[in-house]
């Protein structure tokens, strides 16, 4: 098939030219949450350069002529620099390829597509953006978390739990960000847990604040665990939980008694109205 193929969707959309470089976001792991911009991408491309958390499921639309290129970052393991990556589209689009750089989630959210853009544009090369859904908001909602509420939060922070250095990020002052109260949404938050835990309490954050930690969202081994602030780092130990892992922290996590249609559509799991007992409230008023 080709991005003019009648029976796809994507006639209208923009045309992957030789020597261009595209960096897209394939989401958080379902197929199904790809934009058709990504897809029209992956339709089109000479080459797919891939990040560890693009599934092969994923991958598979891609049109059976690209090569694919692995360039993958996992901790601990041995993975390509990102003077590797970015050299390597730069030499793709300097071939004349038609090249599609994919990231998981987004790629301006932790995914470290504005290094790559700006070797792009370092270089001459030309580039387009195609933002993706990010694990922060698509794997919230798998999980039935969302991330604002107004009976629970009116505000949001995102926040990486693995920063330049392989530790917590330099730049973030955990004992502020504990004491503002806002809902917290922790990328990569297995590797330091126990700090990232430790800096929040100390910052005020109550030990019995309602904690959830989300496996492989999106994905069929999508795994939650509702814990609390103070619990949630030895439960965390104890149930195994794998990377990729996010972790939600706030009164918002409450919600999901009522939210998780996933776990309703595949455990079976019975869904309550008012968790939070707001109605109850209402009606001694």
């Amino acid at each position: 098939m080709t991005a003019e193929d009648p029976e796809l969707p994507l006639a209208n959309l923009p045309r992957l030219e030789p020597g261009w470089v595209w960096l897209a976001g394939a989401g958080p792991g379902d197929p199904g949450l790809l934009t058709l911009h990504t897809l029209n991408g992956l339709r089109q491309a000479d080459v797919v350069v891939y990040d560890a958390l693009v599934g092969p499921e994923i991958l598979t639309l891609a049109r059976p002529q690209a090569q694919l290129q692995f360039a993958g970052k996992r901790g601990g393991k041995p993975s390509p620099t990102q003077r590797d990556i970015s050299t390597a589209l730069v030499e793709h689009a300097r071939a004349g390829r038609r090249v599609l750089r994919l990231k998981g989630g987004d790629p301006l959210v932790f995914g470290r597509g504005g290094e790559e853009a700006r070797a792009l544009v370092a270089a001459g090369v030309p580039f387009r953006i195609l933002p993706g859904i990010s694990a922060g908001v698509g794997g919230l909602a798998y999980a039935g978390i969302p991330a604002t509420d107004r009976q629970t939060n009116s505000a949001v922070t995102f926040l990486s739990g693995y920063g330049a250095g392989g530790g917590l990020p330099a730049d973030i002052d955990l004992v502020a960000l504990a004491q503002s109260g806002t809902t917290l949404v922790v990328f990569m938050a297995l590797s330091h847990i126990a700090e990232l835990v430790e800096r929040l309490l100390a910052g005020g954050r109550s030990a019995a604040e309602p904690v959830a930690l989300i496996s492989n969202a999106t994905l069929p081994t999508q795994r939650v665990v509702e814990s609390t602030l103070g619990a949630v780092v030895g439960l965390a130990a104890e149930a195994g939980i794998a990377t990729p892992a996010m972790m939600v922290v706030g009164e918002v996590v409450r919600l999901r008694a009522a939210l998780d249609w996933y776990g309703a559509l595949h455990e079976g799991r019975t869904l309550v109205a008012d968790p939070l007992g707001m109605q109850a409230r209402k009606d001694a008023i």
